[in-house]
């Protein structure tokens, strides 16, 4: 009776080396008792508000367990957009009214997570322009699943302004909106206008429904921790640790396991979020299709962390302008983002190169009236995927992996409007740009540009003589974008994990080690051993891109053959799945990457 009792003190009490994880049995015998009290309330004829409000405080409960009192943050931002709901539509004709409510609370939103999130980097950021020595008093942790609530609350206020959706009057409807406990921590991202209508559906849960929960839920754990924990913690983790002490082929092996490892994690985590949601009758979006499968980088973050792409695109890109134009602030908020880039990176050449990209756009925008929209709209595009990388963490690594992925965007829009000579002829230019360079200048960096430059340029040529060979083609796009999307994840990786007021220096070194060793000088006949002595990390990373690359038919068709299981022989393979996966876990459980996010 007494280790009862400690166990459930345990339970209750907060622990900051030991939160709630999807991952832990104490968040499933935590579920358990949610369940069953749940089941109490939903399966009765009661109001929807009593199962809303049992709902919000469970919910209150696991970030409590997760955050501490950081709980209490979550109560204002929770109070503040109820209010905000409230009043905006209570001044239903005065449009002025309205929007000053709107403005106030995006403002107010952004301001707390730009303190929580980002004030040890614009301290450093003001440091490194004016050569002062300012330093925050106080040390400031971040709250786990800020970005995600606080992205909630905007899209709630932005919607009810532009009259999407009505308020919710109740604010313990409206608190379950805010803090529904699976996707708190990690996303997806609800928005308002589609989650909000299921606070007032009773509950549902057909036998097809129940069987497809419990397969997301064994399908997260899989990813999570047979595919993202034990390639993190058997390969990836050491090499990014110190990268100096490792080949360049294992330093470039390590990003493209990477993609599979932070694939795994996250959409692990959104699998079991989903599928717990649904157990209790409620819908969350779908995050990821199949990232991999992209062809194009546009195409990628079509199918990747979609509930982001979606919340970027109707309330940033769109407002600022989207495919119509762009406005001074499109102008401003680049013009930003390259003034950052300059003074943190202390480097004459890329100062020069930036300075260079502001006029040419400067120059383009005066002289070229013809073609004003189209920059307009690939200004957008770039200040989106800038700010995206900025939202992700508060480190310049962030900033350029983001701008990376949005240069890749527009070099592929302008691609496809070519002609495949001009593409020929291009890449044939800057192969041999590169090269020359090459020999003029020792840099690692160069060496690795000219040999991707090189290898593109065979692909292609290859690609091109076989237009009828649609197959080739595919594999061939397919496995260009997954390594340009592994190459910026370098600088994504390199910011992950690390205490923001040390973030940007860290990030920096790890990220410019390994492209020093990338583009050293490879030694193929180590290739046989490294294999040898890491063949388990490797085979699981080829099964698990296997799997991926499954067509998606046959992917339903299996989900669909689980849910239609007796439930005797449902159980024993969850029962067995779940033997296997615990095998992995590691003394360590590593956490969901996305939690710092």
């Amino acid at each position: 009776m007494a280790d009862l009792l400690t166990y459930l003190r345990q339970l209750l009490s907060f622990d900051s080396s030991h939160p709630l994880l999807f991952t832990q049995i104490h968040f499933w015998v935590f579920f358990l008792l949610v369940y069953v009290g749940f089941s109490l309330i939903a399966t009765r004829r009661w109001r929807l508000t009593v199962r809303n409000a049992y709902l919000f405080a469970v919910s209150l409960f696991f970030y409590y367990k997760t955050s501490g009192l950081f709980v209490l943050l979550l109560v204002f931002s929770t109070l503040f957009g109820w209010l905000l709901g409230i009043g905006m539509d209570k001044w239903e004709t005065s449009r002025g009214k309205r929007k000053a409510l709107m403005v106030t609370g995006v403002t107010v939103n952004l301001g707390i997570l730009g303190f929580f999130k980002y004030a040890y980097f614009f301290t450093d950021l003001f440091n490194a322009t004016f050569g002062t020595e300012f330093s925050i008093a106080i040390k400031i942790l971040l709250p786990v699943g800020i970005s995600f609530y606080t992205f909630q609350n905007i899209s709630y206020i932005v919607d009810v302004y532009k009259r999407k959706i009505a308020h919710v009057g109740n604010i313990l409807d409206f608190g379950f909106y805010t803090s529904f406990f699976p996707q708190l921590v990690a996303g997806p991202i609800l928005r308002a206008d589609q989650f909000v209508p299921q606070l007032y559906k009773p509950f549902h849960l057909s036998r097809r429904q129940f069987g497809i929960a419990i397969f997301w839920i064994l399908n997260g754990l899989v990813k999570k921790l047979v595919l993202s924990d034990y390639l993190a913690v058997n390969f990836v983790d050491r090499i990014f640790d110190n990268p100096v002490l490792y080949t360049p082929f294992e330093n470039f092996t390590a990003l493209m396991l990477y993609s599979l490892q932070v694939y795994a994690d996250f959409s692990g985590y959104t699998d079991i979020a989903i599928g717990v949601a649904l157990l209790m009758g409620f819908y969350l979006p779908v995050n990821f299709n199949s990232p991999y499968k992209a062809q194009t980088p546009t195409d990628f973050w079509r199918r990747w962390h979609m509930s982001l792409s979606r919340w970027l695109r109707d309330y940033l890109y769109i407002p600022l302008g989207g495919n119509r134009s762009a406005g001074i602030l499109s102008y401003s908020i680049l013009a930003a983002m390259m003034a950052i880039a300059a003074f943190r990176l202390h480097n004459l050449l890329f100062t020069v190169i930036i300075l260079t990209v502001a006029a040419a756009i400067a120059l383009r925008w005066l002289l070229d009236r013809k073609h004003r929209h189209d920059m307009g709209t690939n200004v957008n595009n770039m200040d989106t995927m800038l700010l995206g990388g900025l939202w992700h963490g508060a480190s310049f690594n962030f900033i350029t992996w983001g701008g990376l992925n949005g240069l890749g965007i527009l070099v592929n829009k302008w691609w496809k409007r070519q002609s495949w000579r001009t593409r020929l002829l291009t890449l044939a230019g800057v192969t041999a740009a590169l090269w020359l360079l090459r020999f003029l200048v020792s840099s690692p960096l160069l060496n690795m540009l000219s040999f991707i430059s090189l290898v593109c340029l065979v692909g292609f040529s290859v690609v091109a003589l076989n237009t009828r060979h649609r197959t080739l083609n595919t594999v061939w796009a397919t496995g260009l974008t997954f390594v340009f999307i592994s190459f910026t994840r370098l600088f994504f990786r390199s910011g992950s994990n690390l205490d923001p007021a040390e973030a940007n220096e860290v990030a920096w070194r790890t990220a410019s080690q390994m492209v020093g060793q990338i583009g050293s000088h490879w030694n193929l006949a180590q290739v046989p051993d490294i294999v040898a002595n890491y063949w388990a990390p490797f085979l699981v990373f080829v099964l698990g891109m296997i799997i991926h690359w499954l067509p998606d038919r046959f992917k339903r068709r299996y989900r669909l053959w689980f849910a239609a299981m007796p439930l005797w022989l449902m159980g024993m393979v969850a029962v067995l799945t779940v033997f296997v996966v615990y095998q992995f876990i590691t003394a360590d459980l590593q956490p969901f990457i996305y939690f710092q996010f």
